[in-house]
């Protein structure tokens, strides 16, 4: 309830802030709204932005819970979503439905090898996964770029992008969600998304390996001295954000364009470390705080011919104070706790 609460008030006071713009707070607000749900179309491109927030937020949320800051989630997903592309180009006489398996478990490997290396090298080598994965994102995007320009170019196109994987690795004719929301990027890798999600929570907290997980992330020393290899965690942690980066794939390349472009991604990657912030690192919120974070990047497309003074950039503000407001409930839970223990 406090967390709604805060979600309340930070949105309150970013809306707030469009008077100083010279701008209506309701009028934004129902801009927001009807941009984000006002028709079949607009709830589709929600839905396919909410998708890759999903994962984002899992891949974010597994590292924290192992003690680590995985920013690295952008590049991640890059390397995933060109490998995906680069199966279904290179190797286009596997059948459906194999074909969509293969590329999806090369993305899986892809995203999961680039998590990997920063898990190594923060258990074997000291190297903060923060500086890690930063460079690892500009490494990701220049190895896409060239690869994009260089092995696998669209002929047919002046754009940055490769060329489109074979027919037989999309499953848009099966697709019930893609039929729903006819000419959106929306896709049954919502269905997916969610479904990893739920297996994720199990994961963390049903299961032994889960446990070491989170004990590492809480108490170091202790779960060391429980026998709990830090290490393996730190790599294994770093492994499955990675993996789970790499999912975003499935939305991209098997379920809507059938190819990378270089720049798809409006920082995915990063805005999931807000939808994991939003959710408390939770992977049952997460679904919702992707939700959230989906409608709002839609939403503000808006602002930009609806408003005079107001773009799209202002969802940004939004999320930061919604994230504000949200964390500010254990800020006055603290104070409140300290306020007890004097009286």
């Amino acid at each position: 309830m406090k967390r709604i609460i805060g979600l309340i008030l930070g949105l309150c006071i970013a809306l707030s802030l469009t008077l100083f713009a010279g701008e209506n707070p309701l009028n934004v607000f129902m801009i927001l709204m009807r941009s984000a749900f006002g028709s079949m179309y607009d709830l589709g491109l929600t839905l396919s932005y909410t998708t890759p927030l999903i994962f984002c937020g899992l891949s974010v949320a597994v590292g924290f819970h192992a003690g680590l800051f995985n920013i690295g989630a952008e590049g991640q997903l890059t390397i995933a979503v060109v490998t995906a592309a680069a199966v279904g180009i290179l190797f286009p006489n596997i059948p459906f439905p194999l074909a969509p398996m293969v590329a999806f478990a090369a993305a899986l490997l892809a995203g999961g090898l680039w998590g990997w290396i920063a898990g190594w090298l923060r258990a074997y080598r000291g190297s903060h996964e923060v500086i890690i994965t930063i460079m690892l994102n500009f490494i990701a995007a220049g190895l896409a770029s060239w690869f994009t320009l260089q092995i696998i170019p669209n002929p047919n196109s002046q754009s940055p992008e490769t060329a489109v994987v074979s027919p037989n690795y999309m499953f848009k004719d099966y697709d019930l969600i893609a039929r729903r929301f006819p000419d959106t990027p929306a896709n049954a890798s919502l269905v997916f998304a969610i479904v990893f999600a739920i297996v994720m929570w199990i994961f963390l907290w049903k299961t032994p390996w889960g446990f070491a997980l989170r004990a590492v992330g809480s108490n170091p020393e202790a779960a060391h001295r429980a026998g709990i290899s830090g290490k393996r965690v730190q790599m294994l942690a770093m492994t499955i954000a990675g993996a789970m980066a790499g999912c975003v794939a499935l939305s991209e390349v098997l379920g809507s364009t059938g190819q990378y472009r270089i720049g798809f991604s409006p920082d995915y990657g990063f805005i999931g470390i807000a939808v994991a912030l939003l959710a408390n690192n939770n992977p049952l919120g997460i679904i919702a705080a992707a939700f959230l974070m989906g409608a709002l990047h839609k939403g503000a497309s808006d602002l930009d011919l609806e408003t005079a003074t107001i773009t799209r950039n202002f969802s940004q503000i939004i999320q930061a104070l919604i994230i504000l407001g949200v964390t500010a409930q254990g800020y006055w839970a603290w104070i409140s706790k300290n306020k007890r223990r004097k009286n």
